[in-house]
């Protein structure tokens, strides 16, 4: 018997144990229903709390906490048209999308300046952003803090956008300076000697050959702007201002008042953009990664 014959038969044995249903329910179906579980019961519990009626909601004795036996849009329709969230959900994606287009063009002159143009020191340049990104920013908001009220654009969404790529551009740039690096030099190289500049083999070259890259650094970069919290919360005090996490957070907690409807049903109508978004370019990021250039 030849040696991938031997091979493929010692493959097919080891992969036999699956034939047995008690152990590919323990082996794959079980931890996939717990993954499941796991992954999808905050949204479940959000969807039904969103629908259920005041009463259902703290009465256990008489109704499920895991069903809705009268479901009701109250809870929605308070939330669109009584409160601010649709000028809470607008602000939220008018600071993401700037920040990460802002953060995206940044990034990617940062790290072809540190992978591919090779000066001196361009190693240690690139761990200082690395480091930098792993500063949190619980200390970082009292200086911006200070920096924002000098410039005048406290309470603006330009306190946002501007403050935002503190930590944006660090994690885009140590994730394009990867992709970068997987591309061959070689393809560079010969744009030169056909007469190329700089900017041209960025524009024409790279940048073509990093849209996966730039997929996963554009979907990360607008996920953490989404989902900020303590420089949204510190830096914005107009209720015509705010983004969703910290207007759901501060204008339906009163006191001791939970609103849990109109809490859940903005955290679900707020988790659904990033969802969307991911749904919507995992075909193409896949389709990328598998068309990349190999050397």
């Amino acid at each position: 018997m030849s040696q991938s014959q031997t091979t493929m038969t010692d493959n097919s044995t080891g992969m036999s144990y699956l034939d047995s249903l008690p152990k590919r329910i323990v082996t794959v179906i079980l931890p996939l229903l717990i993954f499941v579980f796991v992954l999808l019961f905050p949204f479940y519990w959000m969807a039904i709390t969103a629908v259920k009626p005041n009463f259902q909601l703290t009465d256990y004795n008489n109704y499920s906490p895991l069903w809705v036996v009268e479901p009701t849009l109250e809870h929605i329709k308070y939330l669109l048209f009584e409160t601010s969230y649709p000028n809470w959900l607008w602000n939220t994606v008018y600071i993401s999308v700037a920040a990460t287009i802002i953060s995206l063009v940044t990034s990617v002159f940062a790290a072809y300046a540190i992978e591919r143009l090779r000066f001196n020191g361009s190693r240690w340049v690139g761990l200082g952003i690395f480091l930098a990104y792993l500063v949190p920013p619980s200390i970082l908001f009292i200086p911006l803090a200070i920096m924002v009220f000098g410039l005048g654009i406290y309470d603006t969404k330009l306190a946002l956008i501007l403050t935002y790529p503190t930590f944006l551009v660090p994690f885009s740039t140590w994730l394009l300076m990867g992709y970068f690096r997987s591309i061959p030099f070689e393809l560079e190289e010969c744009a030169l000697v056909d007469g190329a500049s700089r900017w041209q083999i960025l524009i024409k070259v790279l940048l073509p050959l990093s849209v996966p890259g730039l997929i996963s650094a554009g979907i990360f970069s607008f996920t953490l702007s989404w989902n900020e919290f303590i420089y949204a919360l510190t830096f914005i005090q107009s209720s015509e201002n705010k983004t969703v996490p910290v207007g759901v957070l501060t204008e339906l907690v009163r006191s001791d008042v939970y609103e849990w409807g109109s809490l859940m049903a903005g955290a679900l109508i707020g988790s659904l953009p990033v969802v969307i978004l991911y749904s919507f370019f995992v075909d193409y990021y896949v389709s990328s990664m598998t068309g990349a250039v190999k050397e």
